[in-house]
């Protein structure tokens, strides 16, 4: 069986420091396509590698921004996307409906945490839904299948509320970057069933443990290696694991110094690992098929295990070097992936030293594409 691997992109604007410094504004065009000396190596980026390599991702669009942006500028980037053969899916993050007031300083300063889906009413919830999908009915886009949460938010009301909105695919989780503290969310990757709803975990893996505590990770191309992309993939392919989902956004792209993305470099490092990864897929297809989030979730055969609605609990006794599966669940579909500590370590070096030569490049270039 070959497993699904699906890239996606969380393309979305940014806050930008707006709701705590009245002097400054969201940003939104520069956010996706991450201008460098005039050339776009964010969203012009990922869709040349794509299409080099004849790969499928998912663009999970953020629908909401045109609270503040009335011109809507996401409209010709979602429909771009659309028109290169992608998925275009639906992504929101609530502090975007805030602009819908216009004491909306005001409601900041009373509740900062705009942004949470966990917790949210599932009315307010469903509403949020419903009005990224009114967007894209507006952009004359086929109407969204899967979605995903903002921050990788989610709870049992996010999952109630997608059912009644008619979205059958989701993928919300990443442990590693939010755990709601639900068993029945304790999901690792592959595909489960909450309420209906398939849900398509970005994958969390163990990089390095401290005694037999697994020290988590979700799946990135800004924070995973390619050579730990590789084994963790490998490693998926051997145990049978239907899917895997990777994570991105397209200003990991870039490197820079400031919110509005004015003063900004090349990031030769996660560009390299984007290649690799897309080269390695193209050149794997005996073994993986990259896809689409939706046509993955709809493509795994019917008899593959699919998860349902039960309490998971993690194992975290298994010794390192093997994959952990949770200890009440007889699911092969979720389990805890390892990495390898010295590539983890070798990671963990290398961006550290990127990072400290990036920032002291762009003080002496104020600009350059290096």
């Amino acid at each position: 069986m070959r497993t699904r691997v699906c890239i996606t992109i969380d393309t979305e604007f940014s806050i930008a420091g707006a709701f705590s410094d009245p002097a400054l504004r969201p940003v939104a065009e520069p956010m996706v396509t991450c201008d460098v000396a005039g050339r776009s190596q964010g969203l012009d980026f990922l869709l040349a590698t794509f299409q080099r390599h004849d790969i499928p991702a998912t663009f999970f669009v953020e629908a909401l921004n045109r609270q503040y942006f009335k011109h809507d500028p996401m409209a010709a980037i979602a429909r771009r996307i659309h028109g290169q053969g992608h998925e275009v899916q639906l992504h929101v993050h609530p502090c975007w409906s805030v602009f819908r007031h216009a004491d909306w300083r005001e409601r900041v300063r009373a509740c900062p945490r705009q942004d949470d889906f966990f917790g949210r009413d599932e009315a307010d919830t469903l509403a949020l839904i419903r009005q990224g999908m009114e967007a894209f009915s507006d952009w004359d886009l086929p109407p969204p299948q899967a979605f995903r949460a903002g921050n990788l938010q989610h709870d049992d009301a996010l999952y109630q509320a997608l059912a009644r909105s008619g979205i059958r695919y989701s993928s919300n989780i990443g442990l590693a970057v939010f755990d709601s503290g639900d068993p029945r969310y304790a999901l690792y990757g592959g595909r489960h069933e909450r309420h209906g709803v398939i849900e398509c975990p970005v994958l969390t893996y163990c990089d390095w443990r401290l005694g037999r505590r697994p020290h988590l990770k979700t799946l990135t191309i800004a924070g995973t290696s390619f050579a730990e992309m590789k084994t963790l993939l490998e490693q998926a392919h051997r145990i049978g694991l239907s899917l895997v989902v990777i994570l991105s956004h397209p200003f990991e792209y870039i490197q820079s110094r400031d919110q509005d993305l004015r003063h900004a470099r090349r990031h030769g490092i996660a560009q390299r690992r984007l290649t690799a990864l897309c080269q390695y897929l193209d050149h794997n297809r005996d073994r993986y098929t990259p896809s689409g989030i939706a046509a993955a979730a709809i493509a795994v055969a019917p008899d593959h295990s699919v998860a349902r609605d039960r309490p998971v609990a993690p194992d975290h006794s298994v010794a390192p070097g093997h994959p952990v599966a949770p200890s009440r669940s007889s699911s092969p579909e979720n389990p805890l992936l390892e990495g390898r500590l010295l590539q983890s370590l070798d990671r963990l070096a290398l961006q550290a030293t990127y990072a400290c030569y990036g920032q002291a490049a762009l003080l002496a270039t104020r600009g350059g594409s290096r």
